[in-house]
C-alpha cells in the first residue's frame, strides 16, 4: 500500500468514526460494520426505500452522505427498534405513533430504547418524504397559515434558522401542527419526536452530524441554510 493511500484510509477511518458513538442515550445507534442494510432484519417495521436517487439532492447533499444516512443510520433505528420490542408481542402490533405516543405503555426495560429507535425511525421517515420535491414552497392554504402564524415565509425561514441553529448537540428542528391545529416550529433534543405529543411533523431539519459533515464538516451554518434555501419542500 502506498504511503499517501495510507494515510487517505487513516483520515476518513478517524472522520467516519464521529458517526458511530457507542453510548445508547442522545447518541447513534450501532450500525452494521459491512453492507448496507437496504431492509430491516426481521420485525414489524421495516426501512422505506428513498424516494429518490441518492444523487438527487446534489450540491446541496452529496450521495455518499445520503446513502451514509439513509442505508445505515435510518436502517439501524429500524433494526433496533424490532430487536428491542420482539419479545412483546403486544408492542409489535403498534404504530410507531402509538408507541411513542404513551412511553409509559412501554416496559421500563426497553423505553429508553423505543423512544430513540422509534423517533429516529419515524423522523427519517417523514424527512425522506419531504425531501422528494426539494425547493418546492408552501401553496394555498399552508402558506396562508405561515403568513399568519409567522408573518411570512421569510420570516418563518428565520425561525427555522434559530431554531436548528439553537440545538445544542444533536436533535432536530421541526415545523409541524399541533393537537389543535395551529402550527409550530421547536427543537427536539436527539430523536424525540412530535408525536410523542400526538403533534403532526411537517418539515424538519436533522442537525445530528451525521446528516452533513462529510460535505460541510462543522459549518452547520451553511448545511441550516440549505436546508432552508435549497431543500425544504412541501408538496
Amino acid at each position: 500500500m502506498k504511503r499517501r493511500s495510507f494515510f487517505q484510509i487513516l483520515l476518513c477511518s478517524s472522520i467516519a468514526s464521529r458517526f458511530l458513538p457507542s453510548s445508547v442515550v442522545a447518541t447513534e445507534p450501532p450500525v452494521a460494520q459491512q453492507g448496507l442494510p437496504r431492509l430491516s432484519e426481521g420485525g414489524p417495521f421495516s426501512l422505506p426505500p428513498l424516494p429518490f436517487a441518492p444523487n438527487a439532492l446534489e450540491p446541496y447533499i452529496d450521495a455518499q452522505t445520503m446513502t451514509l444516512h439513509h442505508d445505515k443510520h435510518h436502517a439501524a433505528y429500524v433494526n433496533n427498534l424490532n430487536k428491542a420490542i420482539a419479545p412483546y408481542p403486544d408492542l409489535q402490533k403498534k404504530s410507531l405513533g402509538e408507541l411513542l405516543g404513551n412511553l409509559d405503555a412501554v416496559p421500563a426495560e426497553i423505553r429508553t430504547t423505543v423512544r430513540n429507535n422509534a423517533g429516529g425511525h419515524s423522523n427519517h421517515s417523514t424527512l425522506w418524504k419531504t425531501l422528494s420535491n426539494p425547493g418546492k414552497k408552501p401553496e394555498g392554504k399552508l402558506a396562508k397559515e405561515i403568513d399568519d402564524t409567522f408573518g411570512s415565509y421569510e420570516k418563518w425561514k428565520d425561525e427555522m434558522s434559530k431554531c436548528a441553529m439553537g440545538i445544542f448537540g444533536s436533535g432536530w428542528a421541526w415545523f409541524g401542527r399541533g393537537k389543535d391545529g395551529k402550527l409550530f416550529i421547536e427543537p427536539f433534543p436527539n430523536q424525540d419526536s412530535p408525536l410523542m405529543t400526538g403533534r403532526t411533523p411537517i418539515y424538519g431539519i436533522d442537525v445530528w452530524e451525521h446528516a452533513y459533515y462529510l460535505k460541510h464538516q462543522n459549518r452547520r451554518v451553511d448545511y441550516v441554510k440549505t436546508c432552508i434555501e435549497n431543500i425544504a419542500s412541501f408538496s
